[in-house]
């Protein structure tokens, strides 16, 4: 499953993708109808257009839905039908809902990235830049907190999303070594990756709202985990050849 997009492996170039397509200006029309509940009948189906732009569409119905309502409270008849097709135009795109929920997912990350391509390219001193992008990445979370969330537990219960899901880390810790300083070792970008998404995700969900903790000393520390990528210093060494431990590390 690849995205028609440029080369991901320069995050300074623009990405354009069936993400983007869904949410710039074709797609206005459509979102007011089906806001106003006007998208799912007959007489709203779109005209028949390039396969790229029906699969654009289904993909940004898609989002909204698993968004609004979870990966478990919808099926693809009714993701169809949000985008104003119906069932048998899914099916010509997509094997099943699994398959267009990991689509989703895939331009979700793709979109992530450019979006963090563009606050680097913004400028700035090292501790803007670094807020700019975990501002950015808190709002996406936030704004998909319930895609992300039926992503986990469907990455927790089904070995094809997991398998999918390993896949999408991998390019998004190739995408991180892209930009950062020579000689970082991978697993410290992986601590910050995994930290940056995951208290993110602990934001959008209202958990530290519940615990009592504070956003702003929380983003403030979210920007110093990754003020060493933005400055290109500060990086991890890699231990010298036979000094790497074997020890695990308990639950």
């Amino acid at each position: 499953m690849v995205l028609r997009n440029a080369d991901i492996s320069d995050i300074n170039i623009t990405m354009v993708t069936d993400w983007q397509v869904c949410y710039q200006a074709p797609m206005e029309n459509y979102a007011g109808a089906h806001a106003s509940g006007r998208g799912t009948g007959p007489s709203s189906r779109p005209r028949r257009g390039r396969p790229a732009a029906t699969r654009a569409r289904l993909l940004a119905a898609a989002a909204r839905e698993f968004n609004r309502v979870g990966y478990h409270g919808t099926d693809s008849n009714r993701l169809a039908r949000a985008a104003g097709y119906a069932p048998g135009t899914f099916y010509k795109h997509f094997a099943d809902k699994r398959a267009i929920f990991l689509a989703v997912y895939e331009a979700w990350v793709t979109a992530e990235w450019a979006a963090v391509g563009r606050a680097l390219r913004a400028g700035g001193r090292p501790d803007e830049i670094a807020t700019r992008v975990v501002e950015m990445v808190l709002r996406l979370h936030r704004r998909w907190r319930g895609l992300r969330a039926s992503l986990r537990a469907l990455v927790a219960a089904d070995p094809v999303a997991r398998k999918f899901y390993r896949g999408q880390r991998r390019r998004q810790l190739e995408l991180l070594a892209s930009f950062r300083a020579a000689g970082r070792v991978r697993e410290a970008d992986a601590v910050m990756l995994y930290t940056l998404e995951r208290v993110c995700d602990a934001v959008a969900d209202g958990e530290l709202r519940e615990l009592g903790l504070a956003v702003e000393p929380t983003v403030a520390l979210l920007r110093d985990l990754i003020l060493p990528v933005v400055r290109g210093g500060g990086v991890a060494r890699r231990p010298p050849a036979g000094r790497r431990s074997t020890r695990s590390v308990k639950a």
